[in-house]
C-alpha cells in the first residue's frame, strides 16, 4: 500500500525532492514536539538549508512517539508550527514529519529479472524497481521508503549504477520501510485540523542519520542509535544508503523513572537529578560525594541524600539493557558489522558515560553526534536532542536518493502509469517482461 493508497486525496504530496524555497519539518516526540522552517541557500556545493523558524515545546498528546490523545496532539502541533512560522516570518501549508521507529519496520527484498536488449538501461531499472514495490505490498501497512542498497548484473558483484552496462540479467536489492496504517491515520487527521498539508513521512533514525552521520560513515558503514525519551532506535547504514533499521521500546524516560523509585523521589526531580549528576561511569569519588534528593510528596520536609554511586549503580544497568537489545536486534542474523562506527545521537545519549558504554558492549568506537550541514541554528536547537528534525529537512532540501512509490500527479489513480487495481506483483511482472520483450 503506498500513501497515496492510503489517504487518496490531495493531503499527500508525491516524493518529489524539493525544490530550492521553503520547507517545514516536523518532529513529534514524547518529550518534545519540535517544528524547523527553512530556507534553501544556494552555495558552491549546491543547496543548504537555512533555519529560519524554530518551534519547540513539551510534548503533549503522545506516547511511546505515537498520539495517544488527538485534541491534545491536536493543540500542541498547532502551537509549534504557529511559534515557528512566527520566528520565520512565513506561513506553512506543508509538512514532512518523523515517524517514531518502535511504529515502523524495515525488510529486504531481492528481484532479479532477464534483460530485453543487453544493454542496460534507466527504463530496466524503474520497471524493476517498481516490480519489486508491487511484490512487497503488505495488508494494512503503508510504504514510507523504497530504497536501493545495490544492483547486480548476471549474478556477479553489486554495482551501484548499472545504466549503460551490459547483461542478460539485472536485479535489485531494496531496503522498503513500512508503517501500519493506524498511526498515519491519526497523524493526517491531526494535520488535517491544524490546516496543514502531509508532504511526506520519514522513519526517525533515518532523519537522525542523514544529519548527524558525515558523507563517509555512510558511505563505508556506520550504525546510528538515536536515543529518545521512551525509545532508542538503531539504522544502519552502507554504501551510501540505508541498510536496516530496529529499535528497542526503552529511552531516557526509563532511567529517570528508575531514579525515581530507587531514590524514592519526584519524577521532576529524578530528572533533575539525572542531568546534574547522573553518569554510567564509576569514578573514585563516587562513594564519598552525596547527592541531596527531595522526598516524594507526604512525606516531610527532611531532604534525603544518597551517594553519586548510588546513582550511577541504577542508570548504568538500563543503559546496558538498552544497548543490549539493540544489538541483539541488529546481529539476529549475524549480519552485524564489526566495522561499522556506532554513532549516538539524540538527547538521552548526552548522559555521560553512554559512548563509552556502547562501545563497550558492540564492541568497536563510537561518538557523540550533533546535526550539521544546516546553517542558522541557535545553540538552544543544535545539540543531538534535534538531529531528527534536522535530517527531514537536509532530505526535503537535496532530495532523497529513494525509489519514490507514489502517484506524479495528486489528483491521478495511478502509479507510475499502473493503475492501482492491478499492482500485484505477479501482474507487474509479467507485464514487464511482455513489454521488454
Amino acid at each position: 500500500m503506498s500513501l497515496f493508497d492510503l489517504f487518496g486525496n490531495s493531503k499527500v504530496q508525491s516524493g518529489t525532492p524539493n525544490r530550492p524555497g521553503v520547507c517545514a519539518a516536523l518532529d513529534l516526540g514524547s518529550s518534545k514536539t519540535v517544528c524547523f522552517i527553512s530556507r534553501a541557500e544556494q552555495t558552491a556545493e549546491g543547496p543548504r538549508p537555512r533555519i529560519i523558524g524554530v518551534g519547540h515545546q513539551s510534548a503533549r498528546g503522545m506516547k511511546g512517539g505515537v498520539i495517544s490523545d488527538l485534541e491534545l496532539a491536536r493543540k500542541n502541533i498547532r502551537e509549534t508550527v504557529q511559534r515557528a512560522e512566527k520566528m520565520a516570518g512565513v506561513a506553512v501549508s506543508q509538512v514532512s514529519v518523523a515517524l517514531t521507529a518502535s511504529r515502523a519496520r524495515g525488510e529486504g527484498i531481492t528481484l532479479e529479472s532477464p534483460i530485453a536488449r543487453s544493454e542496460i538501461t534507466e527504463r530496466d531499472m524503474r520497471r524493476l524497481q517498481d516490480a519489486a514495490i508491487a511484490e512487497f505490498q503488505r495488508p494494512d501497512e503503508v510504504i514510507l521508503h523504497a530504497i536501493v542498497v545495490s544492483w547486480v548484473v548476471d549474478g556477479r558483484d553489486e554495482v551501484s549504477d548499472p545504466r549503460g552496462m551490459y547483461g542478460r540479467n539485472l536485479a535489485v536489492n531494496m531496503h522498503i520501510v513500512t508503517s501500519p496504517v493506524g498511526p498515519l491515520r491519526n497523524l493526517l487527521n491531526c494535520l488535517e485540523a491544524c490546516h496543514l498539508d502531509l508532504r511526506a513521512v520519514v522513519a526517525s533514525p533515518y532523519a537522525a542519520g542523514l544529519a548527524a552521520l558525515t558523507d563517509d560513515e555512510i558511505e563505508l558503514g556506520a550504525t546510528l542509535i538515536d536515543m529518545g525519551a521512551e525509545t532508542t532506535s538503531a539504522a544502519v547504514f552502507s554504501h551510501g544508503t540505508l541498510a536496516r533499521l530496529t529499535a528497542a521500546p526503552v529511552g531516557g524516560r526509563h532511567v529517570t523513572s528508575d531514579l525515581a523509585r530507587g531514590l524514592q523521589t519526584p519524577l521532576t526531580s529524578a530528572e533533575r537529578i539525572k542531568i546534574l549528576y547522573g553518569s554510567a561511569l564509576e569514578s573514585p569519588s563516587d562513594d564519598r560525594q552525596m547527592i541531596e534528593v527531595p522526598p516524594v510528596t507526604g512525606e516531610g520536609d527532611r531532604m534525603n541524600s544518597a551517594p553519586r554511586s548510588m546513582l550511577n549503580s541504577i542508570i548504568r544497568p538500563r543503559l546496558e539493557e538498552t544497548f543490549e537489545l539493540l544489538r541483539d536486534k541488529l546481529d539476529v542474523d549475524g549480519r552485524l558489522d564489526q566495522n561499522h562506527r556506532v554513532v549516538l545521537t539524540g538527547a538521552a545519549a548526552q548522559l555521560p558515560g553512554a559512548r563509552e558504554l556502547a562501545s563497550r558492549i558492540f564492541g568497536r568506537s563510537a561518538r557523540l553526534a550533533a546535526p550539521h550541514g544546516l546553517s542558522g541554528m541557535g545553540d538552544a536547537v543544535s545539540g543531538p536532542g534535534f538531529s531528527v528534525v534536522s535530517g527531514i529537512i537536509l532530505r526535503e532540501t537535496r532530495g532523497a536518493a529513494e525509489a519514490f512509490y507514489g502517484p506524479p500527479k495528486l489528483n491521478a489513480g495511478r502509479v507510475r502509469g499502473k493503475s492501482r487495481r492491478s499492482a500485484s506483483a505477479p501482474s507487474s511482472v509479467w507485464r514487464w517482461l511482455a513489454e521488454s520483450f
